[in-house]
């Protein structure tokens, strides 16, 4: 460890040699926690590891949130899986996201070596290799993992205009169209059913629909359609539908009391941020909305790592950035901790920086103007330190980070300088078919794997527009019918008159005429009986 980890003021010249810095005793003191804690490392000093002084966190103090940041290659990762296990091992289930697929090694031991035997020496870590509970899951089926989906509806406009990436005035038409869908009770269930939705109301019968509460417009609906489209395209499809999933199965404990580790896997997405950044707020807010409010507790219910943290902010609209901050600052009293991992930081908005209370800190790098500019905002967000913090946090090594979290009473502990422990479970990813075996094997496989498709708002608009069309096809056949009786009987009327038949002719002469005026006379009689063939009366 080199000596930036030193203090900005050199110790007590009064102190004997070897004794340690009154800075270093307050440091510990502040950590000397006397409830249930997790164990994060030794603290760093002067360029020494000091394992006797360790630095911990209260487990009742995990649903106080928290960030994990550095750059990339600095350690971040393990120190989730540090921090999983350890919460597992609590009995507090742990919600991880994967996005590179090396986090799923948490359900298998770790391999002990040279680095690994090292690094507990130096912190005092009692290492053991330790297999911890764990569940695997994937966006819809995109991967590895029992499928996750979520209907429309429970989505809902604020979340998909993110996903969208539509702009205010077309976020709030996306408002109406989920407000007009749930008033006629059209389910949202997956993207057709919203397709379907949007198409209708632009069309001719259903334009009139929202023209009482402002109605949509062309142009902002193609849009949508379009978005809709482009995130079709991304695999979103498979995300949206049934059976949708009980986020409540993210609280579960294993047979031996430790808490489930629920494993995203997320690496068959990774190229689609806007999809997982905005399904994991999804789940967070789920999960706010249907838990009850327990107040603070000795521990957590569910601690959840979110993970490229930054992502979910870019180009966040405002109402997306105010959903997200009330659910971090609410949530804490559902019995939840959120911890945000990113890279600085000044990726997390002040107002949800402000909310998290535990802070682990990896290296940050300082080789552009930018890189320094965050580097002396980062060092702005901690308490005063002895450290020289801009010199500290540009030489930590990988798997150091500078700390502070809350105490057992609610206060920010002093910055502390720490070499953190090692994982006990495998650091890296098990083989595709060990996960794939654990993915088939669990109960909740044949509750989500296979998907549902019920009658909803696509189904139901479809069939009227079905029997709209055939209604208008048998009015237009009944007018084409009535059309050509019409034209039949005037055709009648006008066509000329045929030739009459012979006994008609013969009727209508000059001499049949003469002849029936004779008619009454006996000889008129006589010649009439001839021409008629009667016989004659006899006397």
């Amino acid at each position: 460890m080199s000596q930036s980890t030193g203090p900005a003021v050199p110790a007590d010249p009064s102190e004997p040699p070897g004794a340690p810095a009154p800075a270093v005793e307050a440091i510990a003191a502040g950590y000397a926690f006397t409830g249930p804690a997790l164990d994060l490392g030794a603290l760093l000093w002067d360029g020494k590891c000091l394992p006797e002084r360790q630095i911990r966190i209260p487990l009742a103090m995990l649903n106080r949130h928290g960030l994990v940041a550095g750059a990339t290659g600095t350690g971040k990762t393990k120190t989730l899986q540090l921090i999983a296990e350890q919460l597992s091992a609590n009995g507090v289930p742990v919600f991880l996201a994967d996005i590179k697929g090396d986090v799923s090694g948490i359900s298998a031991p770790g391999a002990a070596n040279e680095r690994t035997a090292a690094r507990a020496g130096e912190v005092a870590q009692e290492w053991e290799a330790t297999a911890y509970p764990a569940e695997f899951y994937s966006l819809g089926g995109i991967g590895p993992g029992i499928p996750v989906r979520a209907s429309v509806t429970a989505f809902g406009p604020v979340l998909m205009s993110k996903v969208l990436q539509l702009n205010p005035t077309q976020e709030q038409s996306l408002g109406l169209i989920f407000h007009y869908a749930d008033s006629k009770g059209l389910e949202l269930i997956d993207l057709k059913d919203l397709r379907a939705v949007v198409a209708f109301l632009v069309s001719d019968e259903g334009r009139p629909e929202l023209k009482g509460i402002g109605g949509l417009s062309t142009v902002t609906a193609g849009v949508i359609l379009r978005a809709l489209t482009a995130f079709e395209q991304q695999g979103a499809a498979e995300f949206f539908g049934e059976p949708e999933f009980d986020t409540g199965e993210l609280l579960r404990t294993a047979a031996d009391g430790r808490g489930v580790v629920s494993v995203l896997e997320l690496p068959a997405v990774q190229d689609k941020p806007q999809l997982f950044s905005t399904f994991l707020m999804w789940l967070l807010a789920d999960l706010y909305g249907g838990l009850p409010e327990v107040g603070d507790l000795e521990q957590p219910k569910l601690v959840f790592f979110f993970d490229e943290a930054h992502l979910l902010f870019n180009g966040a609209s405002k109402a997306f950035l105010q959903s997200i901050t009330q659910t971090v600052r609410l949530i804490r009293s559902k019995g939840i901790g959120v911890f945000f991992v990113t890279q600085t930081p000044k990726d997390v908005p002040a107002d949800v920086l402000a909310q998290l209370g535990n802070r682990v800190q990896h290296a940050l790098r300082a080789f552009t103007p930018d890189d320094a500019k965050a580097l002396r905002a980062t060092v702005k967000t901690f308490p005063n330190s002895p450290y020289d913090l801009e010199e500290t946090l540009t030489g930590l090594g990988t798997g150091e980070a500078v700390v502070t979290v809350l105490s057992e009473k609610g206060a920010p502990t002093p910055v502390a300088a720490t070499r953190l422990r090692a994982p006990q479970s495998l650091m890296g990813p098990v083989d595709a078919e060990a996960l794939d075996r654990a993915v088939t094997s669990s109960p909740l496989y044949a509750r989500y794997a296979e998907p549902v498709d019920r009658e909803s708002a696509y189904e139901k608009i479809t069939a009227e527009q079905a029997a709209a069309e055939a209604a208008a096809e048998a009015a237009a056949a009944a007018a084409e019918a009535e059309k050509q009786a019409k034209d039949a009987a005037r055709a009648a009327r006008s066509a000329p008159k045929p030739e009459p038949s012979l006994a008609e002719q013969v009727v209508g002469s000059g001499l049949f005429r003469s002849l029936a005026r004779s008619i009454g006379t006996q000889l008129g009689r006589e010649i009439s009986r001839s021409v008629f063939g009667t016989a004659r009366r006899r006397r």
